[in-house]
């Protein structure tokens, strides 16, 4: 068997990473690793051959570990998984990383309308009851007025999105999280203008988006695509 620490907690209290207790693991890399985790719990329980089955363990442990190119310690923490074998012991793993992950950061209903101010009777998500570690992206919609909105912190900044949205009753291929969901057809307006356009020009930018932002947040493992898009929105 590879030779990984045998446990989560071990690291933190031999290695001297008391610096690694603060929350570093962001949503769309928990996915990635739940995603990793799944895949190796499946292949210890069903496939005999252990030569496949220790291939699967340097496989997964190598995707994760390359989660976190800056923090060459934490990787010895989120790839403890690579050497565990049983149901409980992947469930215990997963349970360990809670503390660990680096909630979205709580905004409130006065941010929001500062990022939408247009909108003067917004409707917003009930903040309260979200768990911020599960969101890479705040997104909601307003049914009334057929709008979608999109809140990210990029590069620091909290920056909004919104546009307008045509359901299709359909699943199809969401741009940001890469899987097949129910989706929403999202234009939004850019903000960039050609130096001799005319006061009544615009350009609409339209991708398919999960209709459920959170369904989409739990299945995203990258946000790059979230991030182009949102530049392409917001740079003038």
């Amino acid at each position: 068997m590879m030779g990984f620490a045998p446990c989560f907690l071990f690291h933190l209290q031999n290695k001297g990473l008391k610096s690694m207790v603060n929350p570093f693991i962001r949503n769309h890399q928990y996915n990635v690793i739940k995603k990793q985790v799944e895949l190796l719990r499946h292949t210890c329980n069903t496939v005999s051959d252990p030569k496949i089955v220790e291939s699967i363990r340097y496989s997964t442990h190598d995707k994760v570990m390359a989660l976190f190119p800056e923090f060459a310690e934490a990787c010895d923490l989120v790839t403890s998984f690579a050497e565990q074998s049983t149901v409980e012991q992947f469930q215990h793993y997963l349970r360990s990383l809670e503390p660990y992950l680096l909630a979205f950061g709580q905004v409130t209903e006065k941010q929001l309308q500062k990022l939408f101010p247009k909108n003067k009777k917004l409707k917003v998500p009930a903040l309260a009851a979200l768990d911020y570690r599960q969101l890479s992206y705040l997104g909601w919609t307003d049914i009334a007025t057929n709008k979608m909105f999109l809140v990210y912190h990029l590069a620091g900044k909290l920056v909004g999105v919104e546009g307008r949205f045509t359901r299709l009753n359909r699943k199809s291929t969401c741009f940001v999280c890469k899987r097949q969901e129910e989706v929403a057809l999202f234009s939004a307006i850019t903000r960039s203008k050609p130096a001799n356009a005319t006061s009544d020009y615009y350009k609409a930018i339209g991708n398919y988006l999960c209709v459920d932002s959170r369904t989409c947040n739990s299945n995203i493992t990258d946000v790059s695509a979230l991030e182009t898009f949102i530049h392409r929105i917001i740079d003038k």
